[in-house]
């Protein structure tokens, strides 16, 4: 595996070979190892946490992907909001569950209550998480800018369903990672609630409307937002890989995990090779 590295020298939290201080590992099964691979979620509240269930069958009976709510508090894509809903505390409620449940690694499904932190606290933040858990751990904001690594696309537009000011957040965060990001939409929508209630045709326009000819790659970033069963149509409208939120989390999943598990169900980012580059 390989570092994501900003302009900066920031790291990205890379568990499998290099653990962060207060990380723990990850051992790959062997070919003799029958027992899944189970990565376990914490998901803020209550709105497209149906994408998972339909993830774990796509991939198939060799992975688990438990996932268990955590405390949305106040249900708002608004700055403040946004860094309560991502601290310490309100994640650490529901790792023993994870745990329980045989997670082997656990990741914070949640874009914008992680990348408000900026890089380094988005750092800190899944440093924290590992520590708690004891597992390997990451974030979507870090899923997304490894995945886009792992695609090789260094030009990209963000589709998002936030408000301008919030996903501008997103934008520093690729830059941070070193992605140049060629357009940016912001739909503001203040509510997780209302994001889940969009259905294909809404995910299909966000998608265009946000799209850039100069992008290699078009991101959406909200895991409130359904899109399991839809990424082949959206790929296919557009012409060029399509990165969704809960798509990236559960691929950041199976990466600390050290597994492949391709599949032509999911876009490009699960076709062979789509592993970050040296």
């Amino acid at each position: 595996m390989v570092d994501v590295t900003g302009p900066a020298g920031a790291t990205a939290p890379e568990p499998v070979v290099r653990a962060a201080p207060g990380e723990v590992p990850a051992t790959p099964a062997t070919s003799l190892d029958t027992t899944p691979d189970t990565v376990g979620f914490l998901y803020p509240g209550y709105s497209a946490e149906d994408d998972y269930p339909r993830l774990e069958g796509i991939l198939g009976a060799g992975v688990r992907l438990p996932l268990v709510h955590t405390d949305i508090g106040e249900d708002a894509h608004r700055v403040d909001a946004l860094l309560e809903m991502g601290s310490a505390a309100r994640l650490a409620a529901g790792v023993a569950e994870l745990r329980a449940r045989g997670a082997q690694a656990v990741v914070w499904a949640c874009t914008s209550a992680s990348f408000v932190f900026g890089w380094e606290g988005a750092g800190e933040q899944v440093r924290e998480l590992s520590a708690t858990a004891g597992l390997p751990a990451s974030s979507t904001s870090f899923a997304f800018a490894h995945a886009v690594r792992a695609l090789g696309a260094e030009r990209v537009a963000i589709a998002a369903t936030y408000p301008e000011d919030v996903a501008d957040h997103f934008r520093a965060f690729l830059k941070a990672a070193g992605a140049e990001v060629v357009a940016m939409r912001g739909s503001g929508i203040i509510t997780a609630a209302e994001v889940g209630t969009w259905g294909r045709e809404e995910v299909l326009h966000l998608a265009r409307a946000g799209d850039h000819p100069d992008a290699q790659a078009v991101l959406l970033p909200d895991t409130a937002l359904h899109t399991a069963a839809w990424i082949p149509d959206l790929e296919e409208a557009l012409g060029k890989p399509v990165l969704t939120a809960n798509q990236v989390t559960v691929w950041e999943g199976l990466r600390l995990l050290g597994r492949e598990v391709p599949s032509d169900r999911l876009g490009a980012l699960f076709r062979p090779a789509a592993a970050p580059r040296e």
